[in-house]
């Protein structure tokens, strides 16, 4: 490990003493130049050649196998890329596969997994329940069997609390039995449940519903984490004393969407309650403090990790959502700062497909700046840094879209035609060496940098509800879905925002009280981060720093 230290290490900006009256996050009457309807058709192409692949090899499974011309249920066996995409039919004008999709979901029976694994909350959550959710705003909420549906599976994990008292979530239940797996949670899944249990609550009067998902996400935040003026909590937490197991901080798997969902569930629920909006603006004010790192060649804006003291100087395609979550929830607090540095992640992470053989970014990789701690690259490695900012840790490409989420929040919050390009430049990109010949479908890369490594042989099912769908958007008129009237959960389903409040939080980061407490995870049951049959990710640093 290399360790570079410097004096400038604390001269930083800060943004804690921000005005916090909210403005629109779209460009007022913003509007795509008439060659985006090209762009727009060819993405819907790709839908339609993407899913006919998944209904020919794979229909009423989870996921196809594009190479291999076969299946996965790794979610259950319900059909997750069928409910997943249902959103993105409706807004491609898909009439005839909606119709099909929803015939389907309507009939799955979701109080037993069609498979032997137990049920993650988090990504039934995401993909199931809000698929189903945000499927039943786009349709006009004529189709009640979807509420019904949703309501079916939040009805089985709510049995993921156990004790009276408690008030974090285990990760993962059976269905058999209503038996969690009594193991350590991370923040993100036990913190990222509650912006959809709300739409459940409200189409269904439970109250339930809210008090869990919402209750979770109040105890990380009460618990002390102000460790060494860093305002974000620790990844992994226990949900049987409400301790923070080790002290891994990230804007990256595990700890993601948690702080996504602080901003935009105090957006969707216009809630007078700040410690949603005050916590979101503690972790970007520490973050700017603290985390934030250019690097020595391009300078490119990154946010660092850190662990144990240490900073780690390492990025993921998970966590290149910040930008767009930057952009949105500095619009809110009228934050130009927060925005400015928002746009700037959007061009690092850019940069990690600008960057590559195919166009498409990596999984990890990493970057050197004035003070930090980086594995050693090798030559090869190192000159790829000279030359681009950055040198690739893990090279597979699995269709993630956060780069891409980015840049559809910088198109609409900016109104510069180059995010335009560059969406456009995915596209090619996709279509050139995305296609699996065996299916025509479209599967992943095992090295975005050398095409000839091969596919991974796996279409995820949020390539149709997340990748597809903020490209189809960010040519599409910017009045339809406006950020302005629409929250986006972490798997890219929408739902319907009341009008905006004139303020969101106090103005002031928020600090929890208390003194900051953590154990450590030896010997404790832990979980895997964004779990995938190729790419698995586990807790703390990407790099074995």
């Amino acid at each position: 490990m290399v360790k570079l230290l410097s004096p400038l290490k604390w001269a930083v900006v800060f943004c804690s003493c921000s005005y916090s009256y909210a403005g629109p996050v779209q460009v007022p009457n913003l509007q795509v130049p008439a060659s985006a309807a090209a762009n727009q058709e060819a993405v819907k192409d790709i839908f339609l050649q993407s899913y006919n692949a998944y209904s020919q090899f794979a229909f009423g499974h989870d996921s196809l196998l594009p190479v291999s011309k076969s299946f996965v249920d790794d979610r259950n066996g319900w059909g997750a890329t069928i409910a997943d995409a249902l959103g993105t039919m409706l807004l491609m004008d898909l009439t005839d596969l909606f119709n099909q999709a929803l015939d389907f979901v309507s009939k799955v029976d979701f109080r037993e997994s069609n498979t032997p694994s137990s049920v993650s909350l988090f990504e039934t959550t995401i993909r199931y329940v809000g698929g189903m959710i945000s499927a039943y705003e786009l349709s006009g909420k004529k189709h009640q069997i979807l509420v019904q549906q949703a309501q079916q599976l939040v009805d089985k994990m709510v049995f993921s609390w156990v004790e009276p008292n408690q008030t974090i979530p285990f990760g993962e239940i059976f269905f058999s039995n209503n038996t969690p797996i009594v193991a350590v949670n991370n923040v993100a899944e036990a913190g990222t449940l509650d912006v959809e249990w709300s739409r459940v609550t409200l189409y269904t009067g439970n109250q339930l519903y809210t008090k869990l998902s919402e209750g979770s996400v109040r105890t990380i935040a009460n618990l002390a984490h102000d460790l060494k003026n860093l305002g974000l909590p620790p990844q992994l937490v226990d949900p049987t004393d409400d301790m923070f197991v080790d002290a891994f901080l990230t804007w990256g798997g595990g700890t993601d969407s948690y702080l996504e969902y602080l901003i935009k569930y105090a957006r969707i629920t216009n809630t007078d309650d700040n410690l949603f909006a005050d916590s979101w603006h503690a972790a970007v004010d520490s973050s700017i403090k603290i985390l934030q790192r250019t690097s020595t060649v391009g300078d490119h804006t990154y946010l660092a990790d850190w662990n144990a003291g240490e900073i780690l100087l390492e990025g993921s395609h998970l966590a290149c959502f910040q930008g767009g979550n930057w952009i949105f929830g500095g619009k809110l607090l009228n934050n130009q700062t927060i925005v400015d540095i928002g746009l700037e992640l959007v061009e690092a992470c850019w940069n990690t497909y600008a960057s590559t053989e195919t166009g498409i970014g990596p999984e990890t990789f990493a970057f050197i700046a004035q003070d930090g701690n980086f594995t050693q690259p090798t030559a090869q490695e190192l000159a790829f840094y000279q030359e681009h900012g950055f040198w690739i840790t893990t090279s597979d490409y699995i269709q993630r879209p956060e780069v891409l989420e980015s840049n559809f929040y910088a198109w609409r919050a900016t109104g510069d035609t180059k995010y335009l390009d560059r969406a456009a430049s995915a596209i090619t990109s996709f279509q050139k060496f995305l296609v699996a010949k065996e299916t025509n479908g479209f599967a992943g890369l095992n090295d975005v940098n050398d095409f000839n490594a091969g596919l991974e042989d796996d279409t995820e099912s949020f390539w149709f509800a997340e990748v597809l769908k903020y490209l189809y958007l960010t040519f599409d008129d910017p009045q339809n879905i406006s950020l302005d009237n629409f929250v986006f959960n972490t798997e890219g389903q929408v739902f319907e925002a009341p009008p905006a409040k004139a303020v969101y939080g106090s103005g002031t980061p928020r600090s929890a009280s208390g003194q900051f407490q953590t154990k450590t995870s030896d010997g404790l049951p832990l979980p895997v981060i964004s779990p995938d049959p190729l790419v698995t990710i586990k807790p703390g640093p990407m790099n074995g720093q």
